[in-house]
């Protein structure tokens, strides 16, 4: 217990502290094969590139412990492009849509007219179209489009952005927020458990109480002695809390673990499943819109391929495959300490498109929601770590337990040989 506390004198601290796990960050574009074609109502025709492998550090700085028993910390993520785990360069042109452009036009369809042809001819004076030919470097790290100041000189305030815009842009080197979460000094069972984020008991992005609440821990450990039932986290990424259900027990590495995956009911609608009617408003089951935690943009998330989804989002496109064994998300978890022994965290990021009636450049768009790429974070604990864990908690307890049985063994012949000699003596 001693050693599963956030304390510097323990055992984990350091690995807490600064996580010795490799971690990958790997990255699936989806290439819109017949962008002209779309332009005009036909269904979109993709093909997945990749993937583009990213090195991914973490660490804590800014550690502070309160006297609640609670500490708090930034965790920064530095990433590192991997040409020789990467099927491509960052330097590959893909085909995608234009994402700010579509997305101004999607913020802008409730504005009375004027703001629209504003907009339009704006666009047509930078000759902005709806689709892009940018390069994988661009799309994650940024690239510099004057429909930026454009947009802000129009519309102040609408888009949060200034210079360059991508995907990943606020990603990398950056931090996820300010967590302070329980140390287990005085409570083992609250180690790990968020007490707040960014000093916020609960965020304000959904309609319902439930949906706002911050629950479970930072995603990076969770409390010893866990129960085969199911954990919690809160993503800042995916700006809610998610909860997991236990799968089945296994062995990682020779390490015993619990396995924790997504419910169906993750990403469902509320129609579906009713508590999820606070993240709505919603579309088909098994894609969750971000819109309200993403300035407005029409972003929603899912699992890749939309595995788990409506039937319908795969249909609406060309080109997806949803699997179980590649789209999957899971947790192999250390029951006794509460540490992740292997993890794969799946994502999908997707983009609501369709015609904006006096936007010239959005054509005749049908309503779809396009797969933009999908994400795996990836490590396992591997090397002296891995050694480590194998010795303590799966090599000394059972030796410990044999010689336990051996003492007992050795034991009996004595008791009874004491007993005969008492007897004998009277």
């Amino acid at each position: 217990l001693q050693n599963v506390r956030i304390d510097p004198s323990s055992i984990s601290f350091n690995m807490w502290k600064d996580i010795p796990v490799p971690f990958y960050l790997s990255v699936h574009f989806f290439e819109v094969l017949n962008p002209k074609q779309v332009l005009w109502g036909a269904k979109p025709v993709l093909s997945q590139r990749g993937p583009y492998v990213y090195r991914e550090y973490r660490y804590k700085t800014n550690i502070t412990f309160h006297d609640n028993d609670t500490v708090s910390f930034l965790e920064y993520r530095n990433l590192f492009f991997q040409p020789d785990l990467s099927n491509g360069t960052e330097g590959d042109y893909i085909v995608v849509p234009n994402i700010l452009m579509m997305g101004a036009a999607m913020m802008v369809e409730k504005l009375p007219n004027i703001f629209k042809i504003l907009l339009s001819g704006a666009l047509a004076g930078l000759k902005q179209k709806a689709f892009m030919n940018r390069t994988v470097g661009e799309i994650m790290w940024g690239y510099e489009d004057p429909l930026i100041d454009t947009i802000n000189t129009i519309f102040p305030g609408l888009f949060p952005f200034n210079g360059k815009f991508g995907l990943f842009v606020q990603f990398n080197d950056s931090n996820s927020g300010l967590f302070t979460v329980n140390t287990g000094m005085k409570n083992i069972s609250q180690v790990h458990m968020v007490d707040s984020w960014n000093g916020l008991k609960e965020v304000n992005y959904w309609r319902s109480n439930q949906c706002n609440m911050i629950n479970g821990t930072a995603g990076q450990m969770w409390p010893p002695f866990m129960s085969p039932t199911s954990l919690e986290f809160y993503s800042p990424d995916a700006c809610r809390s998610l909860t997991l259900v236990y799968e089945q027990s296994g062995k990682f590495k020779g390490v015993p673990t619990y396995r924790f995956v997504a419910p169906k009911t993750l990403f469902a609608n509320g129609t579906d499943y009713p508590p999820n009617e606070g993240f709505c408003p919603c579309m088909q089951s098994g894609i969750q819109n971000v819109s309200t935690c993403r300035y407005n943009a029409p972003m929603f998330l899912s699992h890749p391929h939309f595995y788990n989804a409506d039937p319908s989002l795969v249909d609406a496109v060309k080109g997806l495959n949803p699997s179980r064994d590649q789209h999957a998300l899971f947790l192999d978890v250390h029951p006794m300490t509460g540490i992740p022994m292997n993890c794969s965290i799946k994502l999908q990021l997707n983009l609501y498109i369709k015609q904006v009636s006096d936007i010239i450049q959005t054509g005749r768009i049908k309503p779809v929601v396009l797969p933009l790429l999908w994400f795996a974070e990836s490590g396992s604990i591997d090397g002296s770590v891995l050694n480590q864990f194998y010795t303590n908690l799966v090599l000394l307890p059972s030796l410990l337990e044999y010689l336990q049985y051996i003492f007992l063994g050795l034991s009996v012949p004595l008791i009874i040989s004491a007993a005969v000699l008492m007897v004998m003596n009277k």
